[in-house]
């Protein structure tokens, strides 16, 4: 299967640390890798609805949920990029990996099959010295990999507050020249129990 990736850009800002930090590792993709950008504030998700307990999701086929749920179907590599807000990825970011929970439970669409085997990146730019505060962010893709049976490529960690100032954290950037180069584990559990998500 050719690999095509999929970014998804989770920052409140435009053209924030987080985006330019991911555009400088896309820009190392062999020419052949198709890219798909999708940034979640101009295409808004709504507040997901839990229908467990009620009736099935329905497949939905129209307007920014249908455009993700597609372009997440069709990617061999799925990007998540959020900046750290309060140690943990963006709200538009969640609300992205909540409409997971539905299309898992969508009747014929397969979603978990489909994405298990595929990789999951993480790219964030964060304003603090200690990289360790990026451990939730972390932990929480590394899980939603190992849940759906995906591989987890990491997370590539940049330092940024001001606009552009990731730019000047050249260990980050000479990372990203090599982060989509490596090859992606399976993911695993942080802890030994496997915890469905909501």
């Amino acid at each position: 299967m050719t690999r095509r990736f999929l970014f998804v850009l989770g920052s409140a800002r435009a053209d924030g640390n987080t985006e330019l930090l991911a555009r400088r590792a896309a820009e190392q993709l062999p020419p052949g890798v198709e890219q798909q950008w999708i940034d979640l504030t101009e295409h808004p998700l709504p507040d997901f609805e839990d229908l467990r307990h009620d009736s099935d999701h329905a497949r939905p086929t129209e307007g920014s949920t249908a455009l993700l749920l597609d372009a997440t179907l069709a990617a061999t590599d799925i990007v998540i990029a959020s900046p750290l807000y309060w140690y943990s990825v963006s709200a538009q970011t969640k609300r992205y990996l909540d409409h997971w929970s539905g299309w898992l439970r969508t009747p014929g669409l397969d979603f978990k099959d489909t994405l298990a085997g595929r990789t999951l990146w993480g790219v964030t730019a964060l304003a603090h010295e200690e990289e360790v505060v990026a451990d939730p962010l972390i932990g929480t893709l590394s899980n939603s990999a190992a849940y759906m049976g995906m591989r987890f490529g990491g997370v590539l960690l940049g330092n940024g507050s001001k606009p552009g100032d990731v730019l000047n954290d050249t260990g980050a950037l000479a990372r990203a020249k090599t982060f989509f180069a490596q090859e992606a584990p399976l993911a695993r559990f942080l802890y030994d129990a496997e915890v469905q998500p909501a």
